[in-house]
């Protein structure tokens, strides 16, 4: 990582720090997160979402997530240019685990936290973090380079020992390469939609074997009378709500010990974007036994959260996976994004695609340190493909996940 001085121009743009979400209008907001005039392409990115989750204490001070977003405000005094960013006192919540970094840095008598964290809280979908309001392609450049910069700036100034952007879209990641970022790689696992008619469709590109697989485990997922419901809009009540939650708390405890999302955050979204939401809920003689939450967006469905109160075969993977295929070849999605890791998915026709983060440590001891490792991590990750295409599902074996994904349109 190169030492990063700020430029003149740096120095000059006036920008601000905002504590609550609230304080940007939502209008202002997703026009910097869709770099367009409409909103984002991506429900996680919008006003919406961020206010929910602020709001509702779910992403707050008593959690650990202090909001510090950056501003950048044009000459009309309107946003052009937002980083959704928080200080923060954990690891929790972000899938791009650094927690080994902050046990060294503490045996080392270093203090890691609070550290600067850009992200989306609790989700590990890639797209905008440095979010630029249209204009033209190099002016927007420039401002990815100053909100960096600014970053920086932030972070030195507030002592954080570090500034951590995850999950990061292409335009992004350059512009933390060419700030001396030290970047990070990852896989996750995507469903492409090569247009398919409908799920046997999809099923008949299999292997024998794994098509006979995956009917099988669709049926004995819903054996003995369950059923399975798609909810979205209107169709999502207070009731569903709550057996959601339920099973949320439930499979939460469990897996990471303190469910990170409120009761609240849930009425929030279904009063403010339910259209954007597909709620898939499983029913065993009418009692709710298990649901998974997805968001829909322009060209694909994010799976988020799941959870069960019932130990049923194969129900995890009909209700997350198999309903979310369903849904995305009926309503001419190009994909399904099943979230972090899970090499699971891959049985289920879900392929492995790269997640790109980037890491600005400040001191050089440690920050040289972070560096060899990711050049370690990132050699294993890129040995790992190999093997993970060769357990592909597919008759046609892909050399590469992008030989399974459609084309932009």
């Amino acid at each position: 990582m190169r030492d990063r001085r700020l430029e003149p121009d740096d120095v000059e743009v006036p920008i601000r720090v905002v504590g609550d979400v609230a304080e940007i209008t939502a209008a202002d907001w997703n026009r910097c997160a869709a770099g367009t005039d409409v909103g984002p392409a991506d429900p996680l990115l919008s006003h919406a979402f961020f206010s929910a989750l602020e709001a509702s204490g779910s992403a707050a001070p008593e959690t650990g997530w202090h909001p510090r977003h950056l501003v950048i405000d044009g000459p009309d005094g309107r946003p052009t240019a937002i980083v959704p960013a928080y200080a923060k006192t954990h690891s929790q919540g972000e899938y791009v685990f650094d927690h080994a970094w902050a046990q060294a840095y503490g045996r080392a008598g270093g203090r890691y936290y609070p550290k600067l964290q850009v992200s989306v809280p609790f989700n590990p979908v890639s797209g905008p973090r440095l979010l630029v309001a249209p204009g033209p392609a190099e002016a927007r450049d420039r401002l990815r380079g100053t909100l960096v910069a600014r970053l920086e700036a932030l972070t030195e100034g507030a002592g954080f020992s570090s500034a951590h952007a995850t999950f990061l879209g292409e335009a992004d990641a350059g512009a933390f390469a060419a700030a001396g970022w030290a970047p990070r790689v990852d896989r996750q696992f995507h469903w492409p939609n090569r247009g398919y008619r409908d799920y046997d469709d999809f099923l008949a590109t299999l292997l024998g074997r794994k098509r006979k697989q995956l009917a099988r485990e669709r049926r004995d997922a819903i054996a003995g009378g369950v059923e399975i419901e798609a909810l979205t809009g209107r169709d999502i009540g207070g009731a569903d709500w709550d057996a959601f939650f339920a099973f949320y708390q439930d499979t939460g405890s469990r897996k990471w010990g303190r469910p990170y999302l409120t009761r609240e955050f849930f009425d929030r979204i279904g009063a403010t974007m339910a259209d954007r939401v597909l709620l898939i809920m499983a029913k065993h003689h009418g009692r709710r036994i298990a649901g998974a939450l997805n968001f829909i967006g322009t060209d694909a469905l994010y799976g988020r959260w799941w959870g069960t109160i019932e130990d049923r075969p194969f129900l995890h993977f009909e209700v997350c996976y198999h309903r979310a295929v369903d849904w995305a070849i009926a309503h001419g999605l190009s994909r399904v994004e099943a979230g972090a890791q899970g090499e699971h998915k891959l049985a289920r026709g879900y392929l492995p695609v790269e997640t790109r983060s980037a890491h600005f440590i400040r001191d050089p001891g440690f920050r040289a340190a972070v560096e060899r490792y990711l050049v370690q991590e990132r050699e294993a990750v890129a040995e790992a493909d190999a093997e993970l295409l060769a357990a592909s599902p597919y008759g046609d074996r892909p050399r590469s996940p992008g030989d399974l994904v459609p084309s932009p349109a």
